[in-house]
């Protein structure tokens, strides 16, 4: 995976889209940046960030994804995944479906996925050093450049998804006391149930990431 390091940018998935759609790369291919000024988050959100956080979009070809990996879960696939990445260096953070990082009961950050294209870009916001009111930082300390050279590493071995899943659902009953958002209303997660391909059903509707 080459990597592109940035300094400012406003959306480091706005400027990975940009040079995908211009075809001035060869996937994979990520872009790190030390800050961004229009970070965007699940459901165009703004991704509020400090100064040296992780601030981080990367492609992957739809070709190169692991054989059974569905799109429409791929970022708990890619979310998780850095849990593990996360886990080897100590921290004890956990995956809130589908797509949020936390500690305990608060947010560390998040991830959401979008085709472009024949890729898929992954964008990933994680507070490692500081964080805003209401959020959590990182519970380790590790650089940057470390952490993403592991990821990248456990990304390229394509592990199947129903072994990432298999881990994934351990931990699952950690949501069961959050919300999270259908059809722009607030559902309380205590009675869904997880399904395989990492939907979840909820009074007999089945809910998918779509992130």
């Amino acid at each position: 995976m080459k990597i592109t390091y940035l300094n400012s940018v406003d959306s480091t998935q706005k400027y990975l889209k940009n040079i995908i759609k211009n075809k001035s790369i060869v996937l994979p291919h990520a872009v790190s940046a030390e800050f961004q000024t229009s970070g965007k988050g699940s459901r165009d959100n703004l991704w509020m960030g400090c100064q040296g956080n992780l601030y981080l979009s990367f492609a992957i070809k739809l070709s190169d994804l692991p054989k059974d990996l569905k799109i429409e879960s791929a970022s708990i696939y890619y979310a998780y995944l850095l849990k593990i990445t996360l886990k080897r260096f100590n921290s004890k953070v956990w995956i809130k479906w589908p797509n949020d990082f936390y500690l305990d009961n608060l947010k560390v950050g998040g991830m959401i996925t979008n085709i472009v294209n024949d890729a898929l870009v992954c964008g990933v916001g994680l507070n490692l050093v500081d964080s805003p009111t209401e959020y959590q930082k990182l519970d380790i300390k590790i650089s940057k450049k470390e952490l993403l050279e592991e990821y990248f590493i456990n990304i390229e071995k394509k592990i199947l998804w129903k072994q990432i899943f298999s881990k994934y659902r351990l931990e699952f009953n950690l949501s069961k006391t959050f919300y999270t958002h259908y059809n722009d209303s607030k559902i309380p997660m205590e009675n869904a149930f997880l399904n395989n391909d990492g939907s979840i059903t909820i009074n007999n509707e089945r809910i998918y990431s779509l992130r």
